[in-house]
């Protein structure tokens, strides 16, 4: 293969050639002619790639998983199959040993990217079988290899997002007897009900009495 003899010698101007020789030089430039080569070739896939993200939505539905909420395979499908399909998409995810690969192809011009997932092994889930547990793992790293493939938002995780998520501190409760010296607090005006309220879980008969 001929290279040309300006890239030679610019690469012989700045040293490579001695530091390295010809042959590991033209190595180089080949290996970089191919990857650019492989980029070209990729253009139409990513072209249509990036149309499709410029139109599919965020994804969210509220199905509840533990401390996230997440749009599931149904519903991602049914948004993103008719965007596949105008701009000439379309994927394959499938199980190869303990691996999942997700493919993302053109149609026309059949260029296409993959990327692939372990799926984890040994997992043991209360009140599931094993195959019940494989079924749950493939399906959510389906779901998250699609959209990490796609660039898909399909959930609202407050844990990943750093949201901060505000529990009210439970409150005490009272007993009748100290609930009575309460009420003749309030009575006299050194005590309010809402403080009373605040600090404390009331009954439903000591809340009937604060009514009377």
């Amino acid at each position: 293969m001929e290279v040309d003899t300006k890239i030679i010698s610019m690469y012989e101007n700045i040293g490579y050639l001695g530091m390295y020789g010809s042959d590991v030089v033209i190595t180089i430039l080949i290996f970089a002619y191919i990857i650019n080569l492989n980029y070209l070739t990729m253009k139409h896939l990513f072209k249509s790639l990036a149309a499709f993200q410029q139109e599919v939505p965020v994804i969210h539905k509220a199905t509840q998983g533990y401390g996230y909420t997440y749009a599931d395979l149904p519903k991602i499908f049914e948004v993103i199959n008719p965007l596949l399909k105008k701009h000439g998409l379309g994927f394959t995810q499938l199980i190869n040993g303990t691996q999942i690969a997700t493919c993302l192809f053109h149609v026309e011009s059949a260029e296409s990217i993959e990327s692939k997932i372990d799926i984890p092994q040994g997992v043991i889930l209360k009140g599931m079988n094993e195959f019940q547990v494989l079924g749950s793992a493939i399906t959510y790293l389906r779901r998250y290899a699609l959209s990490s493939m796609l660039g898909l938002v399909t959930d609202k995780d407050t844990d990943a997002s750093g949201e901060q998520v505000k529990h009210e501190p439970k409150k005490a409760t009272i007993d009748n007897a100290r609930f009575q010296k309460a009420i003749d607090a309030i009575s006299k005006g050194e005590y309010t009900v809402e403080e009373l309220t605040t600090k404390f879980s009331l009954t439903e008969a000591q809340l009937k009495t604060l009514e009377v």
